[in-house]
């Protein structure tokens, strides 16, 4: 790791370790133990032949800076729903991301769909945090972790009742992606460590995956036009959150979105 993405990584162990003296692991295992609310993120993802539409929660980025930084995510969670998204990103990093799990919970309690925990997910406490808050999926990143904790962070995920989403960049990130067990793969086009983004990378990583897991393009999509592209590469779904969130009517944004991606 370089640049940016050790220093994100960085931030966030010393958060966790931050975070530990105020919230004890075993109250968040009570907390996620007692949940009985839980969506199924992985099967919203293969409901039909179209590809669905995972519509993303984010106030800001390191590389595109402020997005809605005073967005109410509860009502954005609403219209995303109500436009037939078929599930939520919630991005909680608090520094670059300016997220929280206030904004998780705010969105999750104002829909009914599934939602999926965005973060850099480095430790079983982060799971275990996730999983206690509400969350129905978490973002595991294969460039930031070793062969053996994504597979036993996968593996708490599933434990806990919640669906994984392995992030990959490469190929090689998604054999490590595979060869963790993971059921539903994200495709990243930006690149974490130059956040550059190239949207031929999900449909050539796509070429490299055999059927199975659920495919899911990140990163990148602007428009229909940019969307409509990656309905041929083998994509299951489509994670989508700055054109949402900077569009005047969020709502419309998705229907519009989803009128156009073509029907596998």
């Amino acid at each position: 790791m370089i640049g940016l993405l050790a220093a994100i990584v960085t931030d966030r162990r010393q958060d966790i370790a931050a975070e530990r003296t105020f919230l004890p692991l075993v109250a968040l295992q009570e907390m996620a133990l007692d949940r009985k609310d839980h969506r199924d993120f992985a099967g919203a993802l293969r409901t039909g032949d179209d590809i669905a539409v995972i519509a993303e929660i984010k106030r800001s980025s390191p590389s595109a800076g402020a997005i809605a930084l005073h967005c109410d995510p509860a009502h954005a969670a609403s219209e995303f729903e109500r436009a037939g998204a078929a599930a939520l990103s919630v991005l909680t990093e608090p520094r670059r991301f300016r997220g929280s799990f206030r904004d998780l919970g705010a969105a999750r309690r104002a829909c009914g769909l599934p939602v999926l925990c965005k973060d850099f997910f480095l430790d079983e406490y982060q799971v275990w945090k996730a999983a206690a808050f509400g969350a129905d999926a978490v973002l595991l990143i294969a460039a930031i972790l070793e062969a053996a904790p994504l597979r036993s962070l996968l593996e708490l995920a599933h434990a806990l009742g919640m669906a994984a989403m392995v992030e990959a960049h490469d190929e090689a990130q998604a054999r490590r992606a595979l060869e963790a067990g993971a059921r539903i793969i994200g495709l990243n086009n930006r690149d974490l460590t130059t956040f550059a983004v190239d949207l031929e990378v999900a449909p050539r990583v796509c070429r490299s995956i055999p059927m199975g897991p659920t495919i899911v393009a990140e990163s990148g999509y602007r428009n229909a036009a940019d969307i409509a592209r990656i309905a041929t590469c083998g994509a299951h779904a489509v994670l989508v959150g700055e054109w949402f969130m900077r569009a005047s009517d969020r709502a419309g944004a998705v229907r519009s979105l989803r009128s156009t991606v073509c029907s596998r």
